[in-house]
């Protein structure tokens, strides 16, 4: 009994079509130069002689059947152009990774080269980033009061006293970061710094997490801080039915007045499919005992909330509407009301790019004043600018804190659009004459081959700033830093940076390299220079043809030597 055939890891191997021999190593996949037409008659003929039908004997009936579905995976690849070169480039493991889909068709095998390259970048990053999932939070308290309730009388009598005086009168910033352990435990570590009107302090804590089932998971934690003392706690999750959970947390806070323990336990129901109920107890320094109900839709996020407790008791309700937008805009609003007051807050939230979001959201309380608070979201990092405006209800502080972001955003805003009208007009302009389009450019820090593995690139997009100091076809760019450009920042303090350029011009692409403070000028042109050494008698003439093409694509100049022996007897 014979085989039908044997398993080739080529797909052009799989459809009988001829591939050259492959280069020593690292060899490239190696391709074949056939027509789809060619494929095509080889997929028909190999399918009759493959078809699992045509063979009665079990063993040659499970060949034919594993050859046929190796020719129709070989054939569904090199049938469509962009998977086929794909395959050609990287392989089979080119076609393994996720997100070609946002490839253009019709890109040549460099530009997929350098795609590939990327998302195996990206793909590297979200590794890391999901395994260590670092978040940040900074806040900076301004104390702006002076610009509201200002004395006159007192002012007067001060050098200066006729500017009003703003300051930072608090600071908080905290870290925290995860390690795998196992696949069920996970060891997380943060810590934090706080200072309010020149005194601070700070902690550190270690959290160990294990997950015990599909149903729950506990943890323990460990801390110590300057002020407070050591801290020991523990924490329980569990999954009491498909729609109830229960957390319980207890804790020991040691400082030099003695320990002090707290406790606390929180149960939770989904009442319906986008509706859920929470209760919550407290025990400790704070006791209290809290229900909230939370309901949450495409279009909106509900929120009522009651506690009574020592020293705060207060009935709370939050509503916030989510816009059907590209930028994900919400609008949100809320009351608090209780022993110490009431609280009024309203404000907006808008994503400004891919992973930023800017918020902002004004808080008017008795006897608490008026406040603007400013957040800006990237990523895990949270930046908070809680900025006190008056400790009075002033009209004319809750219309500046309402109306002044408003008015900053709508000017950044336009401004932005500006400048992408005049990249388009200047796109138009170029493209009409075959001149210089910037197609991509990053600035920052690169990662290279010989960089450490756990180094990361820190670059920014300046496609745009770059494309408006186009001017008549050329970009010149002097021997400063290039961070101090119109629409350019500073993304890594302190690392050398490069500025990576990937243009066309006269309808050809060029990819080009600088140094942060190298000067710069696209296109470049090409120098000529011709030297001949005298000439004697039985001599030779060496004429070298020196040819610098500074196109970009090419990063080193090409020198061409014409030698040229003759015999002469007279000079002339």
């Amino acid at each position: 009994m014979h085989a039908l055939g044997y398993v080739c890891r080529n797909l052009y191997c799989n459809l009988s079509l001829s591939v050259p021999s492959p280069p020593p190593p690292p060899p490239p996949p190696p391709f074949s130069q056939a027509t789809q037409d060619e494929l095509k008659a080889s997929y028909r003929r190999l399918c009759m002689l493959y078809h699992p039908d045509k063979h009665r004997d079990p063993e040659l009936k499970s060949q034919a059947e594993q050859l046929f579905n190796q020719v129709h995976q070989a054939y569904e690849v090199l049938s469509d152009p962009q998977s086929r070169a794909i395959y050609d480039i990287f392989g089979k493991k080119g076609l393994e990774v996720e997100g070609w889909e946002i490839v253009e068709r019709k890109r040549t095998p460099v530009e997929i080269r350098e795609e590939y390259e990327r998302l195996q970048r990206e793909r590297e990053e979200r590794r890391l980033q999901q395994r260590t999932n670092p978040k940040g939070t900074i806040s900076v308290g301004v104390d702006a009061t002076d610009l509201f309730d200002r004395y006159d009388e007192d002012f007067e009598e001060m050098p200066g006293g006729g500017f009003p005086h703003i300051e930072i009168n608090r600071m908080h910033i905290s870290q925290s970061i995860e390690a795998p352990l196992t696949n069920s435990d996970t060891a997380m570590l943060s810590g934090s710094l706080s200072t309010h009107n020149g005194n601070g302090g700070g902690n550190i804590n270690m959290t160990v997490r294990r997950v015990t089932s599909a149903k729950g998971w506990g943890e323990l934690e460990f801390g110590a801080g300057d002020i407070l003392g050591p801290l020991f706690g523990m924490k329980v999750f569990r999954n009491l039915t498909p729609r109830c959970f229960l957390t319980a947390q207890c804790g020991m806070q040691f400082s030099p007045r003695g320990v002090r323990p707290s406790c606390s336990l929180m149960t939770a129901r989904h009442l319906d499919q986008n509706t859920m109920g929470y209760l919550q107890w407290r025990w400790g320094p704070h006791s209290s005992m809290t229900t909230s109900v939370v309901r949450d839709t495409k279009t909106s996020h509900f929120t009522l909330a009651l506690q009574l407790g020592v020293p705060h008791s207060y009935l709370m309700m939050s509503y916030q509407y989510k816009f059907q937008d590209e930028d994900q805009t919400k609008v949100k609003g809320s009351i608090k009301t209780g022993w110490f007051g009431t609280v009024v807050e309203y404000g907006a939230e808008r994503k400004i790019s891919r992973h930023s979001v800017l918020a902002a959201t004004v808080s008017v309380g008795v006897p608490q004043g008026v406040t603007l608070k400013i957040r800006l979201a990237r990523a895990n990092q949270t930046y908070l600018f809680p900025v006190h405006l008056t400790d009075q209800l002033l009209p004319s502080a809750v219309f500046y804190a309402t109306v002044g972001p408003l008015l900053v955003y709508m000017a950044i805003h336009r401004l932005v659009l500006l400048m992408q009208e005049s990249v388009r007009r200047i796109i138009e302009g170029e493209e009409s004459k075959m001149g210089l389009i910037i197609l991509n450019a990053w600035y920052g820090k690169f990662v290279t081959d010989n960089s450490a593995r756990q180094e990361r690139a820190q670059v920014i997009d300046v496609t745009v700033p770059l494309q408006c100091l186009v001017k008549d076809s050329k970009l010149i760019l002097t021997e400063a830093s290039k961070a101090g450009l119109p629409g350019f920042y500073d993304p890594c303090v302190g690392e050398d940076k490069s500025l990576k350029l990937l243009y066309q011009f006269r309808g050809v692409m060029h990819q080009v390299l600088s140094a942060d403070t190298e000067a710069l000028r696209i296109p470049k042109q090409c120098k000529y220079t011709n030297t001949t050494q005298p000439l004697y008698n039985y001599s030779t003439l060496t004429t070298t043809i020196s040819l610098t093409c500074l196109q970009p694509k090419m990063l080193n100049s090409i020198t061409l030597k014409l030698q040229i022996n003759y015999k002469s007897t007279t000079l002339s």
